[in-house]
């Protein structure tokens, strides 16, 4: 026996739009499938806090330290450079190509209360490790609480 189901229009009507909204989002927004340099989408970096510092982490695979930039302005965090490929090979003899080639560049936006001008890069292994220490008073504060007598 056959069940019926309740025609629900308005909820067609926003999964519709749903699917609208996806569209236009992939075809203008990200632009995916479209030719781009080595941009920022590719270049994926993690960010977390300790202690004492903000770390930045990003993988340049085949990139030499030296033809990496890094750059703070106000709170802005940017790393720019090059991927060279390493030999040039005729378009028409690839079978794949996935690896990115070109410029790269990535900016984010730091938390506040660092000291900037006391950061440290490290590239080691194809990894790029930022370091910058927070301020004095943005680092965290124990309180103790004593206990009044009476």
């Amino acid at each position: 026996m056959a069940s019926l189901i309740k025609w629900e229009p308005f909820g067609d009507l926003i999964s519709l739009r749903d699917a609208m909204d996806r569209l236009f989002e992939d075809s203008f927004v990200r632009m995916r499938g479209w030719p781009t340099v080595f941009g920022a989408e590719a270049l994926a970096i993690d960010m977390y806090e300790t202690k004492d510092s903000i770390v930045v982490k990003t993988a340049l695979p085949g990139v030499k330290p030296e033809e990496v930039d890094i750059t703070i302005t106000g709170d802005v965090l940017t790393i720019k450079g090059e991927a060279k490929a390493e030999e040039k090979i005729e378009k028409q003899n690839y079978i794949r190509q996935e690896r990115r080639y070109g410029l790269f560049q990535r900016s984010v936006q730091l938390p506040g209360s660092l000291v900037t001008d006391k950061a440290k890069a490290n590239f080691e292994h194809g990894v790029l490790t930022i370091t910058i220490p927070k301020s004095e008073e943005a680092k965290p504060k124990t309180i103790k609480v004593e206990a009044k007598q009476s």
